[in-house]
């Protein structure tokens, strides 16, 4: 049994990881309690818990609204996963730190990015720019660290895009959907499933893309949203990303390759799946 301790255990991953059924102990970290940004107490915090493993979960996640505060997107993003790292560290427990497919350019032609590929997103927005720093941040204070990029996460009760789907078709009765950007959508209790999986096999430290297994672009995950909770009937129109205005732009093509989980003997059930699975408990 590991003590465990989850950061953002109030969060749509964090919630999940926090009540999962398993034998190891589990403790929870989150605002307005703990603030993670705060070097100093992060220690102190850690100290007095004493965990052997810290999963965190804790990120700013909105990616349009981090264009207009940069400052707190990097301090909880960047600087607070090297604190992080740095207690983790002296205190002489592991990390596993969650990060994005969006630390990628998505630029070439679907092709998936491998764990060991080289993060190349500098000029991608605000929210993928502090997310590249949290890695290098980590990397920085601490080699036992596991690096999970994951990708367009739902669950069930979450503020995700399936949930978006269902409330806009609800309100406006027919939708207007981006077909040109493509993802791995993961789905949250299957992604702790597989952490878990991670931490029993005792995995070693390194890069790991735990997503659902295959890809689909916003329209397609949309339609499917719309089928699978009984509103296949509402109209439903494929756009491109230009004629969709926000503030960010996300990459059209980061999609995920799960090498080094697969060879382990981790894999993620197949998106179409999973999203049967939420559209059940919603």
């Amino acid at each position: 049994m590991t003590r465990i301790l989850i950061v953002g255990h109030k969060g749509q991953l964090g919630s999940i990881l926090y009540n999962y059924p398993s034998e190891h102990e589990r403790l929870g970290m989150d605002l307005p309690e703990h603030d993670i940004t705060n070097a100093s107490e992060t220690q102190y915090a850690l100290r007095e818990m004493r965990p052997e493993l810290v999963i965190n979960t804790a990120a700013f996640t909105n990616v349009d609204a981090a264009e207009s505060n940069p400052d707190l997107a990097y301090r909880i993003n960047a600087h607070a996963a090297g604190n992080l790292a740095r207690a983790c560290r002296d205190l002489g427990a592991s990390l596993i730190h969650i990060s994005t497919n969006e630390v990628f350019a998505g630029d070439r032609g679907g092709q998936p990015y491998d764990e060991w590929d080289g993060p190349d997103n500098f000029r991608g927005s605000v929210y993928a720019r502090s997310k590249l720093a949290g890695e290098y941040a980590i990397r920085f204070y601490n080699a036992e660290i596991h690096i999970i990029r994951i990708a367009w996460l739902f669950s069930p009760g979450g503020v995700n895009f399936p949930a978006k789907i269902v409330n806009a078709a609800d309100k406006l009765g027919a939708l207007k959907v981006v077909d040109d950007e493509f993802g791995n959508p993961t789905y949250a209790p299957d992604l702790a499933e597989a952490l878990y999986k991670l931490i029993d096999l005792k995995a070693p430290p390194g890069v790991y893309h735990l997503t659902n297994s295959g890809a689909a672009s916003r329209y397609e995950m949309a339609r499917e949203t719309l089928r699978l909770t009984g509103r296949g009937h509402i109209p439903i129109e494929p756009i491109p990303h230009t004629a969709w205005q926000r503030a960010a732009t996300p990459p059209l093509q980061a999609l995920l390759a799960n090498r080094a989980a697969a060879a382990l003997g981790i894999t993620l059930r197949p998106w179409q799946e999973a999203l049967a699975d939420w559209a059940e408990k919603v």
